[in-house]
């Protein structure tokens, strides 16, 4: 599952979720792969300087994101270091669920960086970018001028769009949003179980 920043992922994430996918979401995991103590921090700091660390060691993700927004080649530097981390770390949580479950992972980069073929199928959640400057400004209580940067740096709409399988319109109330996740889920469930039955699957 993919969308852009301010799309709404995290709302489709948690109603997949109440329907008992098995969430492995990429954010969370590049956040961990950089906490105090982490190889991951080191070698960011390396790259950045010791000025992207908060006076408790940790990393400054809003003084970190202010340089990498504004800069392809930083942010670059940037997804080099925590790309391989967060794909092994992914790697490993999916081997651990069972035969059965239906395992969704939230990339919200999947498409600037080429992964859609790792997939079986990609659930693209949709906003127009006025929404999702609206979301980031009102609801994340970012600057216009910080939103912007960051949407610029992500994919296009219609790039995203293009490699969906499945798409899900957020750009309305929640309560026009649970239908469409329930019938994704309900598509997810149908291709699992037509794939667990085909022959030679484990």
């Amino acid at each position: 599952m993919t969308g852009g920043i301010g799309a709404g992922k995290s709302e489709v994430s948690r109603l997949l979720v109440s329907y008992g996918a098995v969430l492995i979401d990429a954010d969370r995991i590049a956040r961990e792969v950089v906490e105090p103590g982490t190889p991951g921090l080191a070698a960011v700091v390396a790259e950045f300087g010791p000025e992207i660390l908060t006076p408790e060691g940790a990393l400054d993700r809003p003084g970190l994101g202010a340089i990498v927004f504004h800069d392809a080649g930083r942010l670059a530097a940037l997804n080099a270091i925590v790309h391989p981390l967060v794909g092994a770390r992914s790697a490993a949580l999916e081997s651990q669920a069972g035969p059965g479950d239906v395992v969704v992972h939230d990339v919200p980069l999947l498409t600037e960086n080429g992964l859609a073929p790792l997939y079986d199928l990609v659930v693209v959640v949709d906003a127009s970018p006025e929404t999702q400057l609206d979301r980031l400004v009102r609801l994340r209580g970012m600057t216009e001028a910080d939103a912007r940067a960051r949407m610029s740096a992500q994919a296009t709409r219609a790039q995203r769009r293009a490699v969906a399988d499945l798409l899900v319109d957020n750009d309305g109330p929640l309560e026009k949003l649970e239908p469409q996740v329930r019938e994704v889920w309900q598509e997810l469930v149908r291709r699992a179980a037509e794939a667990a039955s085909r022959p030679g699957t484990p």
